[in-house]
């Protein structure tokens, strides 16, 4: 949980950049890329993650419009524009709104009563966990999987590591 609006924005650019590296090695064909049949694709959860910020800032009341149930876009570079707009408001609209003491007040989220702090913490964890589940399909489209808390497969040349099998 955070104690001062600084330290959330510190974290918010940290995994919003960690965002942007997962969104950069996607191609516009991997997309479609799913676990099963009917289980959610590489799109859809780029797209989930990039719609739930102006999703979760329009229920803290913040002043931000989006369209709720708007389909996939057919292309990355158009999530990744989205993402980005929607990650500069996260910045540009808690850093004017809310203030350091308000990080313990409770909200409405969801039916339920969260403190702001947590909420925050939230838009993080949310974004993180379903970078996660894309990383799994990444590797099934045969995409670069990037490192984000640290090196991924890929990268561990560029840092001695041995590979392992």
């Amino acid at each position: 949980m955070f104690r001062t609006i600084n330290d959330f924005l510190d974290g918010w650019k940290y995994e919003s950049e960690a965002t942007l590296k997962v969104f950069e090695n996607l191609t516009d064909t991997s997309l479609n890329q799913k676990v099963t049949s009917t289980g959610r694709s590489l799109g859809f959860i780029a797209w989930h993650i990039t719609n739930s910020i102006p999703e979760m800032l329009s229920k803290l009341g913040l002043p931000f419009s989006y369209e709720e149930n708007t389909p996939v876009p057919s292309s990355v570079e158009t999530i990744k524009d989205i993402y980005q707009i929607s990650s500069k408001a996260v910045i540009d609209l808690i850093s004017k709104n809310w203030k350091d003491e308000m990080l313990n007040d409770n909200i409405n989220m969801y039916g339920q009563v969260w403190k702001r702090a947590s909420v925050l913490s939230s838009l993080i964890t949310h974004q993180a966990h379903h970078r996660g589940q894309m990383t799994v399909l990444m590797r099934q489209a045969g995409l670069k999987v990037p490192g984000v808390y640290g090196p991924a497969k890929e990268e561990w040349a560029q840092y001695g590591m041995p590979t392992q099998e």
